[in-house]
């Protein structure tokens, strides 16, 4: 089947939208670098803490919620490190905890 150049072509070419992206990209950190030295208030503060388990949240939730023959061990897992980072306030002991116990559930419920 030979390649046709046309298809999937819109009203603007590839190489605008790379520059757009590059452009966008490189426009948000050069402000970004220039914020650096502003100093922020205790609101946004307190509101910039949150925003790493946020995204964590974000991203197992969907996952956890997931449809599988796991999901079990997955809630189970996922509750476990709750848990974990709630009382001890570090992300990586309650990812490292989570995964373990996941790991050690799906094998035992599994088998």
């Amino acid at each position: 089947m030979a390649h046709d150049e046309t298809k999937g072509r819109g009203l603007v070419s590839d190489t605008l939208v790379i520059l757009g992206m590059a452009v966008i990209t490189y426009g948000t950190r050069f402000v970004g670098l220039r914020l650096m030295n502003l100093e922020l208030t205790p609101f946004w503060l307190a509101f910039l803490r949150f925003v790493p388990i946020s995204v964590f949240a974000a991203l197992v939730v969907p996952s956890v919620a997931a449809s599988s023959a796991d999901v079990g061990a997955r809630l189970l897992a996922a509750v476990g490190a709750g848990l974990v980072m709630w009382r001890t306030k570090q992300l990586w002991l309650g990812l490292l905890l989570g995964m373990s116990l996941f790991w050690l559930l799906r094998a035992w419920l599994v088998s």
